[in-house]
């Protein structure tokens, strides 16, 4: 009997088998769809009382606290947005009649100018 022996090394486990739908690797949508259907859903996650579905790479919470709070948050997101673009808008138009104004006001001073200048030429040819 060898006085170093280990009595307690454990035993190799063995290799376990890839299940038939991953043993090929192609994973093209068409063998997706054969092998799930053509509807596949969304993805739905339940930890305890709340509820959370994948939709475009984020959880979005349906139930619970936070469910609320979600759809509170995405209603303020978007009237947040809306009024950003109004503002932009409201912006670029005053922007306009800024120009606007500034153009007739220089047209106006012209206009006076060049009047003044032909009372004075008639006054002038007067006498």
């Amino acid at each position: 009997m060898p006085f170093f022996t280990n009595k307690f090394s454990p035993k190799k486990t063995p290799i376990r088998k890839a299940s038939v739908s991953l043993a090929n690797k192609d994973l093209s949508p068409k063998r997706i769809e054969r092998e799930l259907g053509p509807d596949i859903g969304a993805i739905r996650i339940r930890l305890g009382e709340q509820e959370a579905t994948f939709d475009g790479g984020n959880w979005i919470p349906e139930t619970g606290k936070v469910g609320g709070t979600f759809k509170e948050n995405e209603k303020l997101k978007k009237e947040v947005r809306r009024l950003e673009e109004e503002n932009n808008l409201l912006k670029i138009k005053f922007d306009l009649l800024l120009d606007m104004i500034t153009e007739t006001t220089v047209e106006a001073e012209l206009h006076k100018t060049e009047l003044q200048s032909l009372k004075a030429k008639l006054s002038r040819s007067r006498k």
